[in-house]
């Protein structure tokens, strides 16, 4: 599939999830005023920090998508790296503010139950069915174009759909059973696992901010298309890493010493293309070496 229409589709996905997240805030901004839940508080600030970190994956999209350019030799894939990390950090800090919040009201014998938990549950059910249908198309998006932002936008909104189910329990409890502490138990568990996707979302994006390398099934599928490559004596010094949706390969090959420079560039380049067929978002550099020869002294690497 052409990358400008890979670039299209990873667009139409996070324009998508900006608008659905604005949505969902206005809504339940709205039903917290009605209610006064706290479960749709946490769900409110949950909302708004999807709103946050779509916004940044749209830029981060946007941006990665531009080609490389004098300052930016390698591209500009670490956009959605350093989004990813500024919208963890965001999380964390909200996911505690919850969390405080939540404790405090526990420890209130005075905090009065939610009010109009119909309204409110009814607004819960609504959020689930539109993020229902954006993460439907953003798992198709994602087949096509393999895009990182979207896979993770995705994730996070299956996860999402945790605290939206507890803030209908905890509205159904409160109208039920008058279970006022129902209410912050279910803030508390929001709260968590904000605070787990949070520090996921943070860990990948600061393993590819310091260089990690590409995954273990990756560098052995290309270890494979390398070791059985027509005119490919052998190879070493394979070195990846990963950068946004891109994934950066380095790879020395060992060739007859004997034959042209055109014949040599010819198993080159068409090694490279085998892997990028295999591997499409990945920017592809390889070194020849004559079969044999040996490292000079000078050389540390």
């Amino acid at each position: 599939m052409p990358l400008k229409h890979d670039t299209r589709l990873n667009l139409s996905a996070g324009l998508l999830s900006v608008g659905v997240a604005l949505t969902l805030v206005l809504l339940k901004l709205w039903a917290l005023g009605q209610t006064g839940s706290l479960a749709v508080a946490a769900t409110l600030a949950d909302s708004a920090m999807d709103l946050m970190m779509s916004l940044g994956g749209l830029i981060a999209i946007a941006y990665a998508a531009k080609p490389a350019d004098d300052d930016h030799q390698f591209g500009h894939t670490s956009a959605e790296d350093l989004a990813a990390l500024g919208q963890s950090l965001f999380i964390l800090i909200s996911a505690g503010v919850i969390a405080v919040a939540a404790i405090l009201r526990l420890l209130d014998d005075t905090v009065s139950l939610p009010e109009r938990e119909g309204l409110g549950i009814g607004i819960i059910f609504f959020s689930i069915a539109i993020t229902l249908a954006l993460v439907l198309w953003q798992r198709h998006v994602a087949r096509k174009t393999d895009n990182k932002v979207v896979k993770a936008d995705s994730l996070h909104y299956l996860g999402d759909l945790i605290p939206n189910m507890g803030a209908i329990i905890a509205l159904w409890a409160s109208a039920k059973f008058e279970l006022h502490q129902i209410d912050s138990v279910v803030a508390l568990a929001a709260a968590a696992i904000l605070a787990v996707g949070a520090l996921r979302i943070g860990k990948s994006a600061w393993d590819a901010l310091m260089d990690r390398q590409a995954d273990p099934d990756m560098i052995a599928g290309i270890q494979a298309i390398a070791a059985d490559f027509e005119g490919v004596h052998g190879y070493h010094d394979l070195k990846t890493r990963v950068a946004g949706s891109k994934v950066f390969v380095n790879l020395h090959i060992e060739l007859d010493g004997g034959q042209t420079l055109d014949a040599a560039h010819a198993i080159g380049a068409a090694l490279r293309r085998a892997i990028i067929a295999e591997y499409p978002r990945t920017d592809v550099l390889i070194h020849k070496d004559p079969v044999g020869v040996q490292r000079h002294p000078d050389d540390d690497r």
